[in-house]
């Protein structure tokens, strides 16, 4: 028997709320689980409290050979990682160049060349 990991939509129209339930991979998306091991409601305004797994049932299934979906994936890596709705830091931005300095020196080096040349 092929066991996955996957979510089972719950909700309304267009007020989705999904388990994350272990099912046989044949089994209809909402269909009967084997075992509910949480629950994740995208609409939360709080990232991370619109997400509850039990991560000690996740790993024993996935012991056992689970295979979790690829957005259960994501879900259990983001909750085991503790960064559930941060997003990755930009880069510092550079600093800020002076644009008359730049034009100085662009001007300071024109006639040395011109000069050059010109011997």
């Amino acid at each position: 028997m092929a066991v996955r990991i996957r979510m089972k939509r719950l909700g309304r129209t267009h007020r989705p709320f999904y388990r994350i339930c272990v099912m046989d991979s044949r089994t209809k998306r909402d269909g009967r689980p084997i075992e509910e091991v949480g629950h994740y409601d995208p609409m939360s305004r709080d990232n991370a409290a619109g997400v509850k797994l039990d991560i000690e049932r996740i790993d024993y299934w996935m012991s056992v050979g689970a295979l979790p979906s690829e957005k259960v994936a994501v879900l259990i890596k983001k909750v085991k990682t503790n960064r559930f709705g941060k997003g990755a830091a930009p880069a510092p931005m550079a600093a800020p160049k002076d644009k008359a300095a730049a034009k100085a020196a662009a001007a300071a080096e024109a006639p040395a060349e011109g000069d050059a040349a010109a011997e």
